[in-house]
């Protein structure tokens, strides 16, 4: 079955709405209120408080699109079927239904909604580990399911069992890796075969669902959250149990198509023969197929980051931005022989922008935004390219170390150094130079461990005090610079809070301090700090303050601080504004055009 994505979208809401499920709004790709994570980078990230037992505005059955970035997933984009950039589907059960419900009508989806081939599914569960038994329980399920389709399936046989490695989900991993307290449980992943594929057996004898040869590719995994880890190190059944489940658009895709090679999707195939278009190259030559899927890829990223409020800079989120711009950049200078105009990479980004009209963009209107952004950074980057290839001009031998000591004090990639030196017969090791790139990589992982974790794992409680001052901040600002303030991000770590705002103009200093007197006011008169449920048009009609970049459920939780702040949130908070302590603005600088961002502890 072929679909294009519109209809693939509607379709999957068309078939949770039946269940009766509601969807949760996507979140933008920085959210708003996790400081522990760059990026949105899955669609549970937003529900894990509703996972561990908080209770959702929206109800117990729940399902979205989530547009997602993963930048550890960065340097794996090339192959066939990595992406940085991807949409997941999901559907939830907050203590709803279990396994005989989501199994049955994930299956139901596959085969009834999308025709998927049956004979072409194949399904995993988790076989057990030490105290915790095999999921029997989806197996049996799964027997049947098949046996619906006229499949005899059995272990071995359609079905698969794996250990905790590929079938256990819990925050903190494994099963011995839980602390204690930790929620967690088996799942069950459903795979795509492409029977066109044939298995390669220096990855085996006998291929199977997670084999590495690229016959199989995952399309869904159902996480059943039933355990809990006590104290004694054993488990005990949850009182309520979770399903989260989670599909990649892009995979489904694949499989619908029966493509192995998710650039080769109508999800891509726009956006690489314009590529084609701009470099005179063919996606058909296996040699330029790497480089052309980095290319769409990242800039398919860049394009949706930018839509979501990121710039180019040399930190965070911003800084992952330039990491993609630049690298493709340099895979179109190979494809090209010399460095790209800004005017072709625009051409490609305005394919992006076609390619999801009316889901995402406005083409004709968000191309004003996007397009001076991306040809700034294009232009500043060959300027940096140009110095540093008369660099290598200037050397005659270089090593693996010196390889990366040009890309890391240059920001020269590594490519365009072996090429330039092979023009002058000299191969670089460049086992020296992944070395060093490891060594280099090992240290920054372990600085920014945290900022990749996603979840709420890290709501220590001076963030959570950082995180209800933002609430003070925001109507100080308002009650002192006027109503045309806006929030446009924020940023909490246990250092300090960051908060980005839109004014028409820069605050005084008199003004900042009358906002720190404001807020400390507040601190003092030890105002209690509460929520509540209400629908969102009852919301907005107290006057609450949302945050302009997301788009809320109908239903909706309200943070009120007394009677002097009122807003869109969901959590955490201390519960009276005495628990801050103090406050104070440490500075304020401009970041765009009437945007202002607030370092304040």
């Amino acid at each position: 079955m072929t679909i294009d994505h519109f209809k693939f979208r509607k379709l999957f809401a068309d078939y949770w709405t039946s269940k009766n499920h509601r969807e949760v709004p996507p979140i933008p790709l920085v959210p708003k209120e996790d400081p522990t994570t760059l990026f949105t980078g899955s669609g549970m990230q937003q529900l894990v408080p509703f996972l561990l037992g908080e209770v959702h505005p929206l109800g117990t059955r729940l399902y979205n699109i989530q547009r997602c970035i993963r930048a550890q997933d960065i340097e794996e984009v090339g192959d066939n079927r990595h992406d940085s950039f991807f949409e997941m589907m999901g559907n939830w059960s907050l203590g709803d239904y279990f396994k005989k419900e989501q199994i049955p009508w994930f299956f139901s989806f596959l085969v009834n909604e999308l025709h998927l081939d049956p004979q072409k599914l194949y399904v995993t569960a988790f076989k057990g580990e030490n105290e915790l038994p095999q999921d029997t329980e989806s197996v049996e399920i799964w027997k049947q399911e098949f046996k619906k389709v006229g499949i005899k399936a059995d272990i071995g046989n359609h079905i698969y069992l794996y250990d905790a490695k590929k079938n256990w989900w819990s925050r903190s991993g494994t099963p011995s890796e839980m602390p204690s307290g930790e929620p967690g449980g088996p799942d069950s992943e459903v795979f795509f075969e492409f029977t066109q594929v044939a298995h390669d057996k220096k990855y085996g004898e006998k291929c199977h669902p997670n084999c590495e040869c690229g016959r199989f590719l995952e399309i869904g995994n159902s996480v059943f959250m039933q355990y809990k880890k006590n104290s004694d190190g054993m488990f005990s059944p949850l009182p309520k149990m979770n399903v989260d489940f989670g599909g990649g658009l892009e995979r489904l895709m694949m499989a619908m198509e029966n493509t192995n090679d998710m650039f080769a999707t109508s999800l891509f195939a726009p956006i690489i023969k314009e590529i084609e278009i701009i470099t005179h190259k063919s996606y058909v030559d296996e040699e330029n197929r790497p480089s052309m899927r980095i290319i769409a890829d990242h800039l398919k990223a860049s394009v949706f980051l930018i839509k979501d409020g990121v710039l180019p800079s040399n930190k965070e989120q911003g800084y992952v931005l330039r990491r993609l711009l630049r690298r493709l950049t340099v895979k179109l200078r190979k494809l090209l022989g010399k460095l790209p105009s800004p005017d072709e990479v625009a051409a490609v980004s305005e394919k992006i922008l076609e390619l999801y009209r009316g889901v995402y963009f406005n083409p004709e209107e968000d191309m004003r935004t996007i397009k001076p952004i991306i040809t700034d950074e294009i232009k500043k980057f060959n300027v940096s390219l140009e110095k540093g290839i008369k660099l290598i001009e200037k050397i005659s031998a270089i090593d693996g170390k010196g390889a990366f000591d040009l890309y890391q004090s240059h920001g020269f990639p590594f490519e365009v150094t072996v090429e330039l030196f092979r023009e002058k017969g000299q191969e670089i090791d460049r086992d020296q130079f992944i070395s060093e790139f490891n060594k280099h990589k090992e240290l920054s992982r372990s600085a920014s461990t945290a900022k990749f974790k996603g979840g709420l794992a890290d709501n220590n409680e001076q963030t959570v005090k950082y995180h209800t001052a933002t609430h003070l901040l925001h109507q100080a600002l308002f009650d002192v610079l006027g109503s045309e303030i806006r929030q446009e991000g924020s940023n909490i770590t246990g250092e300090r809070l960051r908060f980005d705002f839109y004014s028409l103009s820069k605050p005084s200093e008199e003004q900042l301090k009358k906002v720190a007197e404001i807020v400390n006011e507040k601190i003092k008169a030890e105002l209690p700090v509460s929520f509540q449920l209400l629908p969102k048009s009852q919301a907005e009609k107290l006057g609450a303050k949302s945050f302009f970049r997301q788009k809320y459920p109908d239903m909706v939780k309200i943070y009120s601080i007394g009677e002097y702040s009122k807003e869109f949130c969901g959590g955490p908070h201390v519960t009276n504004t005495k628990e801050i302590g103090s406050f104070t603005i440490m500075k304020c600088e401009k970041i765009g055009s009437n945007l202002f961002r607030i370092y304040a502890k």
